[in-house]
């Protein structure tokens, strides 16, 4: 290993921050220093080498339009990113990318070329390249992109440190910056809504879940995924959940907190973090949707005192949500003096029954709540 590029790797160790790794295509060695130096157990999390085309997508849960590509190398940095984010909670995470296609044992009809994404909460830089093709060795541009992808890292990082890449006349590096982290666009309200699938992907776009079950989950407990199953049964459609980052009675979550409630359902359910703290505003996000609710929530949905004392206003509340296609499928609850209450013992105005749907006790009873785990420090 050459010494300048020792000392960068040691100045990333040094920098106190998580890192996941992807290559595929070239840029390999990268992950070889960053473990060849004392060190790499503060800073790599996971390095990984989704080589086959199979390989790739199932790593980020989709087929890129280009396999070789800019935007694939900024879907695989925020996939990274992602992963250092899960299997380091609560630590500052870096996700690093390159996806290229280099020298082979026969020629190309493409240009040997490459695309680096280093992606971080504030946002992700891209750099491409095209190499002058047949010029060099395969280890040859293996080693420049290599350095390109630490010099990457070392500037995502804020580190003052440089490696020399060597390029030919004509070689010209291009860059790009792409805005920040999903969830903290979420927490200071860029985005409204992001999904948090099962294997930690976070997506803006594609299916809306048809079956919601909200809740703040601070913490997750049985209870709830019990209760999703038994509604995903009775309705036919798969459950997710919903946690909204804003509240009327509440500070707002910060990402860190999102990502820390978001976490405990990792291999279990996708999860809708929201910027929609109110029935009607779901509805808008989520139209057609069911929302599985406990009979307190059901108390309280059907109660003018939370619409500001006015029964009008919780009936156009209400009317704006059947509008949009949605119901309520209510779980019965236990009050404080554990007197077990059913939809049928709410006082729900006859005008709004239509509305909701009960899930029998016989289905499903459960008598634990978060409120009580948190108070056990369980």
């Amino acid at each position: 290993m050459h010494p300048d590029v020792r000392a960068l790797v040691s100045e990333v160790h040094d920098s106190g921050r998580k890192l996941v790794v992807a290559t595929t295509g070239g840029g390999a060695t990268l992950a070889g220093w960053l473990l060849g130096v004392p060190g790499g157990s503060r800073t790599v999390v996971e390095a990984v080498v989704p080589y086959a085309e199979r390989a790739l997508c199932e790593w980020l849960g989709r087929a890129p339009a280009s396999f070789c590509s800019r935007d694939a190398a900024l879907l695989m940095a925020r996939r990274a990113r992602e992963r250092a984010a899960w299997l380091a909670p609560g630590e500052p995470a870096v996700g690093l990318a390159c996806t290229a296609s280099l020298r082979s044992d026969r020629p190309k009809h493409g240009d040997h070329r490459a695309h680096l994404a280093a992606c971080a909460d504030e946002g992700a830089l891209l750099v491409s390249l095209t190499l002058a093709k047949e010029r060099r060795a395969r280890e040859e541009e293996e080693e420049v992109v290599s350095r390109l992808l630490l010099n990457l890292l070392s500037e995502a990082l804020a580190l003052p440190g440089r490696c020399p890449v060597s390029l030919l006349e004509g070689e010209t590096v291009e860059r790009a910056v792409e805005p920040g982290d999903p969830l903290a666009a979420l927490a200071t309200g860029d985005v409204t809504a992001v999904c948090v699938e099962s294997d930690g992907r976070l997506r803006q776009e594609g299916p809306a879940p048809s079956l919601l079950l909200p809740g703040s989950f601070n913490p997750l407990h049985e209870g709830h995924l019990t209760l999703a199953a038994v509604a995903a049964r009775r309705t036919g459609r798969p459950a997710a959940f919903e946690l909204t980052a804003v509240n009327a009675d509440k500070p707002p979550l910060s990402a860190a907190e999102l990502r820390r409630r978001a976490g405990q359902f990792l291999g279990r359910a996708p999860l809708w973090l929201t910027r929609a703290p109110t029935f009607p505003e779901k509805a808008r996000l989520f139209p057609g949707a069911t929302f599985v609710v406990g009979a307190d929530t059901a108390s309280r949905i059907v109660q003018p005192r939370f619409y500001g004392g006015s029964e009008e206003a919780m009936h156009r509340a209400l009317g704006e949500f059947a509008e949009r296609g949605c119901r309520f499928l209510v779980a019965g609850r236990a009050d404080a003096s554990g007197r077990f209450l059913a939809l049928d013992a709410l006082a729900v105005p006859a005008a709004l029954r239509g509305l909701f749907d009960a899930i029998p006790e016989a289905d499903f009873r459960c008598d634990m709540s978060s409120t009580a785990l948190r108070q056990g420090g369980s």
